[in-house]
């Protein structure tokens, strides 16, 4: 329970501040909020300074100086802004400002507090460079090849006995779970101070503090850290559509507002002032504007986060669903872009719009907003559709072919895809398997049809996203007070091999799926009727590139089934969600390796019978061919042996030991990979 706190400094420091002036100059460093300086050898403490335009006089109180307000009085430096150097302070001292008002003084945590002992508590002095990095040279995977997992810190991993919430502790004692899984990517549910321990994050109490319950701030520099020295990135959610609406110190800081119901100088008090969660900031203020582009900064710097997910910007730039625009909510998000693009390249700027505005990913030179990429509905709904429908009959190809298809200004990149996150499993809907089958997520259906959703996440064009526990069939729905199951994990444990196997794919990590992460989409098969769809993915083509998709949602198996194929040659099953390997009840309907015949079939030039069994999603890709298969027909055999002898004593293709002669030890090396295919 959060609880405010104000405790009492020791003697012997107390006495030593209390006996400094109680009128202090406005102080010549640099900052805001606490800033910790040391100079030397006894110079050293801390630079308090705050926004509070409409105040007749601050000061700032703590355990430093027993809490009184008169002692260290804050000097005005003639623009709204308040300071002062108090010396002999360290980090770890408790603080708040008295705002005077008129004949109304109120004591207030900063609002630019790095730390706090709770929400309701104290702001608590913090050394931003007291962390020492064990990594320091962590690249950002290239975005084509992110797999991401979206996590909520204070349930991911609870251990058994252990109370709510989970902690950055508890969460880096699974990070090895996750690189096993083969995510490279996390996305991080808000950590920054909330109202109360236990809470999605979206209610933003104190922006620039960092949850006190997940352990605050030096307890999220080391896990991003621990996840870095495995190769995962660590993306951030930051909500500046509205802050609060409840132990908000930045409700009418110094005193102001236009009436009582309206937030004051943090806060736009007109009719753009609401929202449906809480007060809007004002992003045509300055200050406020300035607020809000520092602490998405902080973020990237301080804490290394490799990007940040942007809450709700719908509700940035309009005032409510429909509109009207707001103007400096939509430049609000170009400077925040531009700024991280500036300083930190490479970073990845999401947003969650659910607009369906390319707009949103355009570049704020082309008078976009700016993000790299933003989360698509236009994908999830069609899909989990499909997915949940109770009837084969219902389930619509086009729409899922439609939602393959899509993408914001040419770019695959530039959406990110799901079937499950936060949003999508709680506020009235469930887990995928749920939704097929209350009450029985485990079920044969739900397993089949949830992972068939997964493989689609894996291959289609975009950022692929998954949800926490998703890997091992978590059921119900999302709740802040439910905490993963990890016993799940074992239960169905091969249900995560599914999604390690598809993971591996998906980031090419065996060589043979390239163009999974490629720009090319060809969903060239459409059957409404069978409830079959296929689709080609590529980067360049060719051997190890070229991945052709087979996804059959109805309950029916398919032994011979014909669809188009974009080149020749033997195409190599990587994956069958089919397989035992994955459930012992599936039906291990065996799909088999296929060679393409000339006849062109879907508007390919070549086609080829395939087998794949019910809700099943089945991948193709073609390896690269032996050098011993001299005439190109993925088999090593007769016709390359005759190639050989018409080449015997001369230079050739045939010279495999590159002796510049075709002779016998090159035919020794053709019958040693005798029928070698691929």
């Amino acid at each position: 329970m959060k609880i405010s706190i104000r405790t009492i400094a020791g003697a012997a420091l107390g006495a030593a501040v209390l006996a400094m002036p109680a009128v202090a100059q406005v102080s010549a460093r640099a900052g805001i909020g606490a800033i910790p300086f040391n100079d030397g050898p006894g110079v050293l403490g801390v630079t308090f300074r705050t926004w509070a335009p409409n105040a007749t006089a601050v000061a700032v109180v703590g355990t430093f100086n027993n809490w009184n307000a008169t002692s260290h009085r804050l000097s005005s430096e003639g623009n709204g802004w308040w300071s002062r150097d108090v010396a002999l302070i360290q980090a770890g001292a408790q603080y708040k400002f008295a705002i005077t008002r008129g004949a109304t003084t109120q004591w207030k945590n900063d609002a630019r507090a790095r730390k706090l002992t709770n929400s309701i508590g104290n702001s608590v002095v913090y050394n931003p460079n007291g962390y020492a990095w064990q990594s320091n040279n962590f690249q950002m995977p290239a975005w084509t090849n992110i797999v991401a997992y979206e996590m909520h810190i204070g349930t991911f991993h609870v251990p058994t006995g252990a109370a709510l919430p989970g902690t950055f502790a508890t969460a880096t004692a699974k990070l090895d779970h996750l690189q096993a899984l083969g995510v490279n990517a996390l996305e991080l549910m808000p950590t920054n101070e909330f109202a109360g321990d236990i809470s999605w994050g979206y209610n933003p109490a104190h922006p620039f503090s960092v949850e006190s319950s997940y352990g605050g701030p030096d307890a999220m520099k080391a896990f991003v850290d621990a996840a870095h020295q495995r190769g995962i990135a660590v993306m951030g959610d930051v909500v500046f559509n509205h802050f609060g609406p409840q132990d908000m110190d930045l409700w009418q800081y110094d005193g102001w507002s236009t009436s009582s119901n309206t937030g004051g100088i943090f806060f736009y008090e007109d009719a753009n002032a609401s929202t449906p969660w809480g007060a809007r900031p004002n992003y045509g203020r300055g200050e406020v504007r300035t607020y809000i582009k520092d602490n998405t900064m902080m973020w990237l710097d301080e804490f290394r986060l490799d990007g940040l997910r942007f809450d709700g910007t719908k509700f940035m730039r309009l005032r409510d669903y429909a509109g009207p625009e707001i103007p400096d909510g939509w430049s609000m998000l170009q400077w925040c872009n531009e700024s991280a693009d500036a300083q930190f390249p490479g970073k990845l700027m999401v947003a969650e719009d659910l607009g369906d505005n390319a707009w949103i990913t355009k570049t704020t030179g082309a008078g976009g907003a700016g993000f790299d990429s933003q989360w698509d509905g236009s994908f999830a709904f069609p899909v989990r559709s499909a997915l949940e429908a109770a009837s084969d009959s219902s389930r619509d190809m086009f729409a899922v072919r439609d939602a393959i298809n899509k993408n914001f200004n040419g770019s695959m990149q530039q959406r990110i895809i799901y079937t499950e996150n936060h949003d999508e499993v709680a506020n009235g809907r469930s887990r995928v398997p749920e939704t097929i089958w209350p009450g029985n997520a485990g079920s044969w259906f739900s397993r089949k049809r949830s992972t068939l959703g997964a493989a689609l996440v894996m291959t289609a064009p975009g950022i692929p996203m998954i949800f926490q526990g998703q890997e091992f069939l978590e059921d119900g729905y999302f709740a802040a007070e439910d905490p993963l199951d990890w016993t799940k994990a074992t239960t169905y444990g091969k249900v995560t091999d599914l999604y390690r196997t598809l993971i591996r794919l998906r980031r090419n990590l065996d060589g043979t799926s390239r163009g999974l992460s490629g720009a090319s989409t060809n969903v060239f098969h459409v059957n409404n009727n069978a409830k079959v769809l296929g689709f080609h993915r590529w980067q360049n083509g060719g051997a190890g590139d070229d991945v052709v998709v087979l996804t059959n949602f109805s309950n029916v198996s398919y032994p011979n089934y014909r669809v188009g194929l974009p080149r020749g040659g033997l195409w190599r099953v990587r994956f069958n969600s089919d397989s035992t390997a994955y459930s012992a009840d599936f039906g291990n309907y065996a799909a088999t390796d296929v060679t393409a015949d000339n006849s062109g079939y879907d508007g390919l030039p070549f086609s080829g019978n395939f087998r794949f069994g019910p809700y099943t999603s089945v991948i193709f890709s073609q390896s690269t061919p032996s050098r011993f298969d001299l005439n190109g027909d993925w088999l090593v055999g007769g016709p390359d042996l005759g190639m050989v002898l018409a080449q015997w004593g001369g230079p050739g293709t045939a010279d495999f030991n590159g002796d510049g002669i075709v002779g016998g030890p090159d035919l020794g090396m053709l019958l040693a990979a005798w029928g070698i295919v691929q």
